[in-house]
């Protein structure tokens, strides 16, 4: 049934697609691979006519950024409100632990997963799960039952991994080597701009509402789904890594569809590979100050409608964090790695000096001495300290999280190998996301959790530092990233036979046919 899907989606596109791509599809019998003839090296370069055309890295990593713009940009808001919207955080941390649990485990796979299907399948199973978790915090407001909230999560944890996995693929992999922090920034740019429409949306729906009011009401789940719902539609318009050509003419990929056993055995070297290894503490470190920063910062010192405008200016400091990242990553200095060097430098002051501030913010109050709820418009010199303290952390963040994908992008050039590292990221990432929501349902001591999230971080800066010194090399963009050692550096298995090599001996055949 998939691959008939597949199939299905693929004649759509060649009607309509074909004046814009050109080329003639061939799909090989077993259905693993397909490939364009006459294009049997991605390093084949074809013209380039603009930048602006359909299948250019431009328009498919600013789609690829709308449809996260929707679907994780909308969630990055709901969740961001703190407890979901909810006066009581404990339906949402459960929902958010049952998410990362299972994110941690699908996230891994996910890589896998967009290889086989491509990424309009995976994509748009993906975007689904998103609309049904904001849904079940409408059942919440009318039932107060966590049990439909914990089922979405679930899934939605499942379904993130795949669109995550095909983000991180299409991020880092479509941009030639010279601007990939530069892609990095436009897609984070567009991605954010979700969470601070999103922001918007309980901002404005709420503003009016009854000072004592800490639930959301309907029409702010409603209007969530709604835009989660146009992502998943937009995600049919992203197209096979085989059909995109990079900025320089060459393709970056002619794999169309791979298979289980190499996908099984390529994920399974992850876990060798001394590369990966080295990004897992700021893997697990990127999502774990979210629990923090939205439910014991956000949530816990202002009051509704403030929690909204808040909100708005975090996800709105992450698109300033993005471009301030992404021009050191690419435009700083000649040498790429030393550009790397100076990224993680900035990023890891910027990172000391914010949790000093949030330090000394902390200590001002407690679980056993809360803090009275602040109002954007009422509370003046008050509010406007917090207020810059929550803005830094969404800087932070956006800065962390940019040079991490920068490095992985760095790894690799190729969509197959970058869609592995990316879903064993985010994979990691989930896991720790998982245990700090716990963290914050389990009401450790809100000192303790800074602490925390301050160590993890700054543990982060100097692996990541001798990772871009040991394993980035110095290019002018002509030459790809050294793909050969995509995993642990182990000879491929004699089960590859079905897999890349089959491709090339089937190239090889019809050359001399």
């Amino acid at each position: 049934m998939p691959f008939a899907t597949l199939n299905l989606l693929e004649m759509f596109d060649d009607g309509w697609q074909k004046a814009l791509l050109g080329g003639n599809r061939h799909q090989d019998p077993g259905n693993s691979f397909s490939f364009d003839i006459g294009e049997e090296e991605a390093a084949a370069k074809v013209p380039v006519t603009s930048p602006f055309r359909y299948n250019s890295p431009l328009v498919q990593v600013s789609l690829i950024g709308l449809v996260c713009f929707c679907c994780t940009g909308m969630f990055n808001a709901l969740t961001g409100m703190g407890g979901g919207g909810q006066v009581n955080p404990d339906a949402a941390n459960n929902a958010n632990t049952a998410l990362y649990t299972t994110f941690s485990i699908f996230g891994v796979l996910g890589g896998g997963v967009y290889n086989i299907f491509g990424p309009k399948v995976t994509l748009a199973m993906g975007c689904s799960t998103y609309v049904l978790y904001a849904g079940s915090f409408l059942y919440y407001n009318h039932q107060q039952d966590q049990t439909f909230a914990i089922f979405a999560g679930v899934l939605l944890g499942i379904g993130a991994s795949f669109l995550w996995a095909g983000q991180g693929a299409i991020m880092t992999s479509y941009p030639t080597a010279t601007r990939k922090g530069t892609y990095i920034s436009l897609f984070w740019i567009i991605f954010n701009f979700g969470g601070v429409i999103g922001g918007l949306i309980p901002f404005i729906l709420n503003y009016h509402r009854k000072e004592k009011a800490e639930t959301v009401n309907d029409m702010t789940y409603i209007v969530f789904m709604c835009f989660m719902s146009a992502g998943t539609l937009i995600s049919l318009t992203i197209l096979s890594p085989d059909r995109v050509v990079k900025d320089d003419g060459t393709h970056c990929t002619n794999i169309k569809y791979s298979n289980v056993t190499t996908e099984a055995i390529e994920i399974l070297k992850l876990f060798c590979n001394w590369k990966l290894r080295l990004i897992i503490p700021a893997a697990w470190a990127s999502n774990f100050f979210y629990s923090y920063q939205f439910d014991n910062v956000n949530g816990l010192m202002f009051n509704l409608r403030s929690r909204g405008f808040n909100n708005v200016f975090y996800w709105g400091a992450q698109m300033i964090g993005s471009v301030g990242i992404g021009y050191i990553l690419d435009f700083s200095f000649k040498s790429r790695r030393t550009r790397g060097l100076v990224g993680v430098g900035i990023v890891a002051v910027l990172g000391m000096v914010i949790w000093a501030g949030g330090l000394a913010n902390q200590l001002n109050y407690s679980f056993d001495k809360p803090p009275n709820r602040l109002d954007f418009k009422r509370c003046g010199s008050d509010f406007a300290g917090q207020f810059v303290l929550y803005f830094s952390y969404g800087l932070l963040d956006a800065m962390f999280q940019c040079l991490v994908y920068w490095v992985i992008g760095a790894l690799a050039d190729t969509s197959e190998i970058l869609s592995r590292y990316a879903g064993f990221y985010k994979g990691v990432q989930s896991a720790g996301a998982a245990v700090a929501w716990q963290v914050g349902k389990k009401k450790i001591p809100l000192l303790n959790q800074l602490i925390v999230n301050w160590v993890l971080t700054t543990l982060s800066y100097p692996l990541l530092a001798v990772l871009i010194y040991k394993a980035v090399k110095d290019t002018d963009g002509s030459k790809p990233a050294e793909d050969d050692d995509t995993a642990s550096g182990l000879p491929p298995p004699a089960s590859m036979k079905d897999g890349y090599k089959e491709l090339e001996n089937s190239i090889t055949t019809e050359k001399n046919g």
